[in-house]
């Protein structure tokens, strides 16, 4: 790990940086980092394309060699301002296997000197696979990363690792090799991921597909499928849907490409490309569904460089302590709601009081919003909150519940087409989470230590608000017994003060 000099004892905010030196791009990602999956503070790419003729050159592009010497001296630069304390520089495919890579290594070194560690086929396949394990910890089936001059994969049985293979055709490789034609990408990606026999053992499982060329694909199906929820991360399509799709991407000209909203003008290129890849994965592999993953080799660079105790942490969970940490007033703590709530929850699983829990830590993420747009934002940020470990239906669930939380009906147009990801025993659970929710914030003025003077208890006809005689003026009012007869209703019972 490189150490920023200018960092001082004391002054470090726990800031990592990761540059990644690509095949197509130079990244820096700034992250702050006291939890398990901090959310980037910065990021910033360079489209140097370092790999672009190295299939038949053997050597590093000459114009991306310059870009990416002057990009790297500006994003280390970056990093010292920003008072970051710790910088990780990581080379991939392309640095890796071009004859000139030592030479550009030593150059970065003479010019900012900080080490650049090249990451071996296989550390980078792994990497990945870390990035993925950060929001899916049992992740079964194959992970493969895209990246410009290699496809990385690496086999998952529940979370652990297998099988893994790094092959020579990102998706500028894959273009040169195929000679622009898309046909014959196809041929030499299902003639390679042939060899690979223990592909076969995924079929029926999980392909998971990262890397920006495939993100850039899963925003496209988002659109075609009109998937009412516009965030990359645990997107899940069936596999023959997405063969059709990746079918005609990769069959497409640059104008048809030109016309789809939302795909970057420099991917255009080498966009069918990457749909051959991913198509040939889908193929080979014979997975029953695809699911992308926002998260990749830098994350799993970056998990690598935290202590043992954060990395088993709960990623959905240590995120949103850190939220409330950082943007609560004087809330009540979402341990103290969450035990507080417990009765009416008598056959809970262990994942829906997770749920439950991220819920309770995120429901007053919209304390200091306008009244009127309190619920609306509310809703908005918990839905594309950039965490992981959340599935789209988990989005769903949890914005919802934030929305009845603060006042927004489940019948309003903004929420209905997400409640579509849902079933009606999660329609359930919303609403009496989100009154419940309501009420413990109003018994307590979202203020800790006042919940656990009261305590809910369920009986056959009644829900019934205990607090003790000494207690009752000051936590009791009309506004708490309207909200107590209102989750009463949502359960099917009274709501009772006693």
């Amino acid at each position: 790990m490189n150490k920023i000099a200018s960092a001082k004892p004391g002054e470090a905010h726990g800031r990592v940086a990761v540059v990644d030196i690509g095949s197509n791009s130079v990244r820096l990602v700034v992250y702050d980092a006291p939890t398990r999956l901090p959310i980037p503070m910065y990021n910033e790419k360079a489209q140097c394309a370092l790999g672009r003729g190295l299939g038949a050159s053997g050597v590093l592009h000459p114009a991306g060699v310059e870009c990416a010497l002057s990009s790297i001296k500006r994003f280390v630069g970056l990093a010292k301002a920003m008072g970051v304390a710790e910088l990780e520089l990581v080379a991939t495919a392309a640095v890796r296997e071009a004859a000139d890579g030592p030479e550009f290594v030593a150059r970065i070194h003479d010019s900012i000197g900080h080490d650049i560690q090249i990451l071996s086929g296989e550390d980078e396949a792994k990497y990945a696979a870390l990035g993925l394990l950060m929001g899916v910890p049992r992740a079964d089936g194959v992970i493969g990363d895209l990246g410009g001059g290699s496809l990385d994969l690496v086999g998952l049985e529940s979370g652990s690792f297998t099988h893994s293979a790094t092959l020579p055709f990102g998706h500028i490789r894959l273009s040169e090799a195929a000679e622009g034609n898309p046909e014959r990408a196809r041929a030499i990606v299902l003639e390679a991921l042939s060899e690979l026999k223990w592909l076969k053992s995924v079929k029926g499982r999980t392909l998971y597909a990262a890397g920006g060329s495939w993100r850039a694909l899963a925003r496209i199906l988002i659109d075609q499928t009109s998937h009412p929820l516009h965030v990359v991360d645990n997107f899940t399509i069936g596999a023959e849907a997405a063969l059709k799709i990746m079918h005609l991407i990769s069959g497409a000209g640059r104008h048809s490409l030109d016309l789809i909203p939302g795909v970057p003008k420099k991917r255009v290129e080498t966009l069918p490309f990457a749909a051959a890849a991913l198509e040939g994965m889908l193929v080979v592999s014979q997975a029953a569904k695809l699911q992308f993953s926002g998260f990749g080799m830098r994350e799993g660079v970056l998990l690598s460089c935290l202590p043992d105790t954060m990395r088993h942490q709960d990623p959905l969970l240590s995120a949103c302590k850190t939220m409330a940490e950082r943007t609560g007033r004087f809330s009540v703590k979402g341990r103290e709601m969450l035990e507080w709530m417990a009765p009416l929850y008598p056959d809970e699983t262990p994942a829906e009081q997770r749920l439950r829990y991220a819920a309770c830590l995120m429901s007053d993420i919209g304390w200091n919003e306008h009244p009127d747009y309190r619920a609306e934002h509310s809703f908005l940020r918990v839905l594309r909150v950039p965490y992981a470990g959340l599935t789209h239906a988990d989005r769903a669930l949890l914005a919802s519940t934030v929305y009845v939380r603060q006042n927004g009906d489940l019948g309003d147009p903004l929420i209905r087409p997400i409640l579509g990801l849902l079933d009606v025993g999660q329609l359930s659970w919303i609403k009496v989470t989100g009154l419940a929710l309501r009420l413990a914030h109003t018994i307590s003025g979202s203020a800790p230590g006042v919940l656990n003077k009261t305590r809910l208890e369920l009986g056959e006809d009644n829900l019934q608000l205990l607090v003790d005689e000494e207690d009752r003026d000051a936590l009791l009012s009309e506004a708490v017994q309207r909200r107590l007869k209102t989750l009463g209703r949502a359960l099917g019972l009274k709501g009772k003060m006693e």
